[in-house]
């Protein structure tokens, strides 16, 4: 709340949701995020009634009651696996009881020219115009994956996993996270051309969004400064929002895309649409543009800093376990860093 106070000084503001009796009449559109958890939780009771639990159900109270022309969900790429399915199946049938057309798109961060990977699910729904013309206005087609070849970028990835998976990323770093599960926060670590294996600055992590340095300084008022790492990485990346907002000012034509109706609801593809005329999977990539970017190690602005001895022993200790294949060089440099570390 504080940075949106500071940020947004014009703009009324309500603490929980969960109070709020209706929307402003006025209101066009309706922006919303919820947990993962929400999702589970509908799915799991399969029907409509299990999208009341939780935030989402007060996304769907909201709108029941107002009516509202427009609404954009937004949420990671596993709300579409969830329940085998059935949680998706929730969202896009309880939209579809209230009348409204709807279409989804699973879009990368990276083609807007930020060195995060960070995939999600953006859902417009609408009760008066076509959703497709926004989300479906533009393509570039999916880019091929960085590779890396003598270690000439840097190379961004989780040092609290190392078992199972790590989060890697070629000249990027894996998506910002909130924090851990018991909130302390866990910014990526970045293996740098030079060897070194260092975490961004926050200011770095906000420029990550798309935000500008700082711009959650705010909340160091009102909390201690971890907090701002949870605030970057439950947000929505800037640009991201930016294209979908132009589009909703200025749709534009249809592009023709590959589309195959879809048969149930088990496997939900990376991007579809129901206008009115059932549920239809949709060739579209990840990328529906395309923007020149930095490489990250070009991109980070501020010193980074040096893994910390305790993060970087545990880390080497999961991946001696672990049954993954890592790079040679990698390791050599993660154990050349621990040692540097220590002394």
């Amino acid at each position: 709340m504080a940075v949106l106070r500071e940020r947004f000084p014009e703009v009324p503001l309500h603490d929980d949701v969960r109070t709020l009796k209706c929307l402003p009449a006025e209101t066009s559109l309706v922006v919303a995020g919820f947990p993962c958890q929400d999702l589970s939780q509908a799915g799991a009771t399969r029907g409509i009634a299990g999208a009341r639990s939780g935030l989402v159900g007060e996304v769907f109270r909201l709108i029941e009651d107002s009516r509202t022309p427009w609404v954009l969900l937004e949420n990671v790429p596993f709300m579409l696996q969830l329940a085998r399915g059935e949680a998706m199946n929730v969202i896009a049938a309880r939209l579809e009881a209230l009348g409204y057309r709807w279409a989804y798109r699973v879009v990368d961060s990276r083609a807007f020219g930020l060195p995060q990977r960070r995939r999600r699910v953006y859902l417009l729904a609408s009760l008066e115009g076509d959703p497709r013309e926004v989300l479906f206005a533009d393509e570039t087609g999916e880019q091929p994956e960085p590779r890396l070849n003598g270690h000439p970028v840097a190379c961004g990835f989780y040092w609290t996993e190392g078992v199972r998976g790590l989060g890697w990323a070629v000249d990027a770093v894996p998506t910002l996270k909130g924090g851990s599960t018991i909130g302390i926060p866990s910014p990526p670590a970045i293996w740098m051309p030079d060897g070194r294996i260092v975490t961004p600055d926050i200011r770095d992590a906000e420029r990550l969004q798309g935000f500008k340095e700082n711009w959650t300084r705010p909340a160091e008022a009102v909390a201690k400064r971890g907090a701002r790492w949870k605030l970057i990485g439950n947000a929505v990346s800037v640009p991201a929002a930016a294209w979908i907002g132009r589009r909703l000012c200025k749709p534009g034509p249809l592009i023709e895309f590959n589309v195959q109706p879809m048969r149930g609801h088990r496997h939900w593809p990376t991007a579809a649409w129901n206008v009115g005329d059932g549920r239809f999977s949709v060739s579209a990539s990840e990328w529906p543009v395309h923007r020149a970017r930095k490489t990250l190690a070009a991109f980070l602005r501020f010193e980074p800093t040096p893994l910390s001895a305790k993060a970087t022993s545990g880390f080497l200790s999961r991946t001696e376990v672990a049954k993954l294949r890592f790079d040679p060089a990698f390791i050599r440099d993660v154990r050349r860093h621990l040692e540097s570390v220590n002394r």
